[in-house]
């Protein structure tokens, strides 16, 4: 078992992986900018050392600042949680090439499903539905054009690096197309320094519900159920429950049988999810690969008791899995509470968070890494913490949901809890009745004042 772990993110996840390393007796060394130097990861690590200045670039995001402090701190193994370096294949080289275990995917691993038009090639070898469309990268405009006849309207053009929404343009009709082709490529180019493009057909009021799998250096893989991640906005989720409501005994089986076929044809060790999109009539299709803990692991961990973090350090360290197929005994929702403005189109809202108050209570798990004094800097993604709710029906996990967020104060920056509060009470989202395009619809309701 490793000795001492290196995590190399900040903020809830940071936070979140000491706790279990703790919990193990492993020692952990905490990275920061000069940004975070007062976030609770800092405060909570055995050791902890600055890499550098705000910009994630010049310190989450260079290499060498990272495995310089795992080198002076003879750390054994470092964990990138989410984001960041957790899914860059050169940077799990870098590890291995210094003797340092990278818990998470190889890097030829991430090299195969990190790039979504080979992944898709490699799902489909592996008798995974995909959603029909190119077969790899599209030449040019041309050859897009003609797919997309060949495909039928409506079609999803996206980045082959892509991820988080960035690079991504549904087009409706034939006379759009040039526009979207364009405007997609240049914004690829411009998050990923690669404009490669690839298409799919477009699903219709698409469900995105993604499996929850773990693999181990046997060759073995287990899925650990789904998690319903439909209520996005801007291709980003906002909250997330499991089980499904769309879910049926009958569909669960095919979707976590595909997801560990798929794991086990690529032999793939570690913690990962694979993504589908469902349509109406409760056909699957894969979407895409993350080869990484996610955000919303938490909901997955609720309903089966199960540390997820915990059984990716111990498959980093060659521990077998157990093998089991996990079906959920209760329902989970997290709502990700970001320093958002929903009642401004969720602008940012950086700044010192004067006074908070958490909410608690049976069936409630609060990951957060603020406190009131904290100042939330404005270079890094607005997520502040996550509220989980877990009970015996989804009913009851909404009812203690609703009752959590009205407890849950935070002032001094504007939150997205607000937004969490009304979607509680959405007449769709109680009746389970929603799908990707639910944020396109919703409205705010005008904020009360006190």
């Amino acid at each position: 078992m490793f000795k001492k772990i290196l995590i190399a993110n900040r903020g809830e996840i940071a936070l979140r992986v000491i706790r279990t390393c703790k919990e193990m007796g492993i020692k952990t060394v905490a990275v920061y900018s000069t940004a975070d130097a007062d976030s609770l990861h800092v405060k909570f690590a055995d050791e902890a050392v600055c890499i550098g200045p705000p910009a994630s670039s010049e310190s989450y995001l260079k290499m060498s600042n990272v495995i310089a402090a795992a080198e002076i701190t003879n750390a054994d193994a470092i964990h990138p949680g989410y984001g960041f370096l957790a899914e860059n294949a050169k940077f799990s080289k870098i590890c291995q090439e210094h003797d340092i275990k990278f818990i998470g995917a190889s890097p030829e691993m991430i090299e195969r499903m990190g790039d979504k038009a080979n992944a898709k090639e490699t799902m489909k070898a592996a008798g995974v539905p995909c959603v029909p469309g190119s077969d790899g990268v599209i030449g040019n405009f041309e050859d897009c054009k003609r797919l997309a006849e060949e495909t039928g309207y409506p079609v999803m053009l996206k980045a082959s690096a892509g991820g988080g929404g960035k690079g991504m343009r549904g087009v409706f009709k034939p006379e759009k197309l040039k526009e979207a082709w364009d405007a997609a490529k240049k914004e690829a180019k411009a998050a990923f320094g690669n404009d490669d493009m690839y298409m799919e057909k477009l699903i219709e009021e698409p469900r995105h519900i993604e499996i929850q799998i773990v693999g181990d250096s046997t060759g073995r893989a287990c899925h650990l159920s789904e998690r319903d991640c439909s209520i996005q906005r801007r291709h980003q989720k906002l909250t997330e429950e499991v089980p499904s409501p769309f879910m049926t005994t009958a569909l669960r089986k095919k979707m976590g049988d595909a997801a560990v076929k798929a794991a086990e044809y690529i032999k793939y060790e570690g913690a990962g999810t694979i993504e589908f999109l469902v349509d109406k009539h409760r056909n699957f299709y894969f979407m895409e690969m993350n080869t990484r803990i996610q955000v919303e692991h938490t909901i997955t961990e609720q309903v089966i008791d199960f540390d997820l973090i915990r059984e990716q350090i111990l498959v980093a360290a060659k521990v077998p899995i157990s093998g089991k197929n996990y079906t959920p005994k209760l329902h989970s929702i997290e709502c990700r509470i970001t320093a958002e403005d929903p009642y401004n189109d969720f602008r940012p809202s950086p700044g010192k968070i004067t006074t908070l108050h958490a909410p608690g209570g049976h069936g409630v798990r609060l990951d957060t890494h603020v406190y009131a004094g904290y100042t939330v800097p404005p270079n890094y993604d607005s997520m502040i913490a996550k509220l989980i709710t877990t009970a015996q029906t989804r009913e009851e996990a909404i009812n203690k949901m609703k009752r959590a967020l009205d407890e849950f104060v935070i002032e001094g920056i504007k939150t997205s809890i607000p937004f969490h509060r009304q979607l509680m009470d959405h007449p769709d989202y109680l009746a389970g009745n929603y799908t990707t395009k639910f944020m396109e619809d919703f409205v705010m309701e005008k904020q009360i004042e006190e």
